[in-house]
């Protein structure tokens, strides 16, 4: 079974920086896309950013030039460095992998991470 754990976030003064990390586990043989999505309650959840297996990123507009993401295939392991956060990125942040493929050929076509809260103060 294919499983993502996410690492990271927590508290940070607006304007401060915090890193997300989140590993795949289960004999993975190929995840097409990886990235993080944030959710606040009673919204839906939205992309943050992700990367595909090729490298190609893709930011969500309001973080653009703040975060980055990185992605090691090798590990299946993706990171978002957080920059210039502010108040409003405050929310539960969710690792996601699209198109999991695992050694023994089981497909899955999404995988979530349990959410990890980040939380940014004026």
């Amino acid at each position: 079974q294919v499983q993502l754990a996410e690492s990271g976030g927590g508290w940070m003064q607006a304007g401060g920086s915090l890193g997300l990390s989140c590993t795949a586990t289960g004999n993975i043989y190929s995840i097409e896309v990886m990235g993080w999505y944030r959710q606040a309650p009673g919204n839906q959840r939205e992309l943050v950013a992700i990367a595909s297996s090729g490298g190609r990123t893709t930011y969500a507009e309001s973080v653009k030039g703040r975060f980055t993401i990185s992605r090691d295939n090798a590990k299946n392991m993706v990171y978002l460095q957080m920059n210039n956060l502010k108040p409003e990125d405050t929310d539960v942040y969710y690792c996601g992998a699209k198109r999991v493929t695992t050694r023994e050929r089981y497909r899955y076509i999404e995988v979530w991470g349990q959410g990890t809260q980040v939380t940014v103060s004026e």
